[in-house]
Parts: structure tokens; sequence; C-alpha cells
């Protein structure tokens, strides 16, 4: 028998709402019943020449987390690479022994995903699946770790952040890090927090009718940036453009204008300093500047229209919690702009006609 979906939602609070507010539980609960295949799985890809971490759109900004991870939480160090899946699928080499796939996709079926794990396995290598709970697991797969149900909004957020916290636990696991197992284990507490931090519909009032979005993060938050940008084009149907902090810099910064506003995240941490100078370039031009940081970072803060502040984490690890505050932003934007987040547009017949046009 087939499981019928729930009926879209015509109004606030939308599917994605619902999703956003139930990430601090399912994050308590990822890896629940799956102790030994985290251990079973870290631990051959610590015995390959090259571990490459690969998806497309929101799991393909899960991968890049996952590189830094992998690299130092994992001790893997440049054996760790993100690779988008449509380039591994049809640029690489066929030949990959040696060589683990960490392959991430919310529903476990994306083409270009599949078809990245089996040019990988049949050329010797292994495959660890990330994937929601429900679909088949790919049968090429070696281990298939588990994330959440499948999100009846296609925002992908719960999505998102514990396939982040999965990443963080193999990590763990294949680094024998025990303190920043413990970090991990905060997360949920932390989660909560920045989930009654602010009065989001009002921050979307102040700023949900700009020009353009700018995301700029740096080092794992420019996954971040990319992430948000990607979701504001998504759920808002807004322009929107996610940026590293040093290629923001390097000349993006020119296209910014005084309608827009640039979302700055900047925990502690190597970028730190060029989100600073970032921060700098948006005031000049005159664009106001929505800057996630520490609590006490005050020259952040005295750079900015407005401060979110990121709970005390380890920056490998501050994604998880540095695109909640703006997955909430985009979608009260959302509500602000009068559209539904979570249909990607698909009910203008025009951009619905498109959809069914794209082969995922």
């Amino acid at each position: 028998m087939t499981e019928s979906l729930p009926a879209p939602r015509t109004g606030h609070p939308y599917h994605m709402h619902d999703a956003i507010y139930a990430q601090p539980g399912a994050l308590r609960l990822v890896a629940r019943g799956q102790g030994d295949a985290l251990e079973a799985a870290a631990m051959r890809l610590r015995s390959l020449d090259h571990v490459l971490l690969t998806g497309v759109g929101t799991s393909w900004h899960a991968a890049l987390v996952g590189e830094l991870l992998l690299a130092q939480v994992g001790g893997l160090g440049l054996k760790a690479r993100a690779c988008h899946a449509f380039e591994l699928a049809s640029y690489w080499p066929e030949s990959l022994p040696h060589v683990g796939a960490v392959v991430l996709s919310h529903g476990g079926t994306r083409r270009f995903a599949r078809e990245a794990l089996a040019r990988v396995k049949a050329g010797g290598g292994t495959g660890v699946v990330i994937t929601g709970k429900g679909p088949e697991a790919p049968a090429e797969a070696d281990w298939t770790l588990r994330t959440v149900d499948q999100e009846i909004s296609g925002a992908h957020t719960v999505s998102y952040t514990a396939a982040l916290a999965i990443l963080a636990k193999l990590a763990v696991a294949a680094g024998g890090k025990a303190e920043v197992g413990q970090s991990i284990e905060g997360i949920p507490d932390m989660l909560a927090f920045l989930l009654g931090q602010e009065s989001w519909d009002d921050l979307a009032a102040r700023y949900g009718d700009r020009r353009c979005y700018w995301f700029v993060g740096g080092g794992p938050n420019t996954a971040t940036a990319w992430e948000a940008a990607l979701k504001m084009s998504e759920a808002s149907h807004a322009q929107s453009a996610g940026f590293n902090c040093e290629q923001f810099l390097h000349g993006a910064w020119a296209a910014l204008e005084r309608e827009d506003v640039v979302f700055l995240v900047a925990p502690p941490g190597p970028s730190r300093e060029r989100c600073l100078a970032a921060a700098r370039v948006a005031k000049e031009v005159g664009a106001p500047v929505v800057a996630l940081a520490r609590e006490d970072d005050r020259e952040i803060a005295a750079l900015a229209a407005e401060t979110i502040a990121l709970p005390e984490i380890d920056e490998l690890l501050s994604p998880i919690l540095a695109i909640v505050p703006l997955q909430l932003f985009i979608y009260h934007a959302a509500v602000h702009r009068g559209v539904n987040p979570d249909l990607t547009r698909t009910d203008d017949p025009a951009y619905g006609r498109a959809r069914s046009a794209i082969s995922l």
C-alpha cells in the first residue's frame, strides 16, 4: 500500500516550520542504534588511500563540511576530499581502487549520487551512504547510515543538520577524539537555545524585501553561506548569493548595493578576520550586516545592524548551529513575501512545468 503524504499547507506554519523546530529532538536521536555501523564504516575509511565525500545541492554542502570534519577530527588529512556527485560520476577516472565514497542523498534516489557510488564500487572502492529513513538503501552500499524521516517540505532543513551530525559522529569514530564527541552531545540543547533567541518574524519584516541577499562565511561555514543562499532561492524565491569570505573580498562585493543585506557567519576561527573585513566593506557601501558571531565579539557587533549570538563551540561543528538562524530567517521571509516555502514554487504553473522537465 502506498503511503499518502499530508496535504500542502496554505499558510503559516508551513511544513518547513515544523522541520526547523524538530531539529533538537532529531539530533538527540540521530545516531541511536547505529553505533556499530558508524564504528565499522569509520575504521574502513581510515584504511583507504582516499575518501571522497559527495552529493548534490544541500547534500553537496554537507559533503563540504564533512571534508573538514574527516580531515581534522577524523585524522584523514588530505585523504579526505569533497567532490560534487555530478563531477565524480561524469569526469573522474573509472578505476578507483582503495577509495571510499561517503555519498549523501536525503532521499537516496538522486541520479548522480547513485552513479557516483556505482562508479566507486565498480572500481573496487568502498561505499558509505548517508540518507534519510524510508527508501531502500542502494545495493552498492557497504554501510547505510540513516538520518531522519523524509521531509514533507522541499526545503530540507532537519535533513541537513542531521546529515552534518552523522558526519561529525563518523569523524569522531575515525579519529577517536572523545572531547569532540562530548561537544556533539551538547548541540541539541544549543539548537533549542537558538530557536528561541530572536523574534524571527520581526527580523523578516525588517529585511524581507531586500534587492539581494548575500551570505558570506569561511572555512566550514563557506558551506553554510552556500546552503543559506540555496534555501533563500528555493524557499523565499528571492535573489541570493553565497560566498566564501575571501572570494567575496576578491571582487564580488562590487555588485553589492545599499538595498541589499549581508548575512555574515563569523564564529571564532581562521576565517573570522576575513569575515570582519567583509563586514567593513558592507558598511562602507551602506548595506546592512546581520552577523552570526559569538556574543562577546565586539568588533563584529560594531559593524553589524543586527547580531545573532552563536553558542561557543569548535568552528568545525559550528555549521550545525549556524545554519539554523538562517533557516528561520528564510522561513519568515517567505511568509513575509507571501510564498509557500515547502513547494519550490511548483504551485506556480510555469515553475511546475519547469520542475517536471528536470530529471534529478
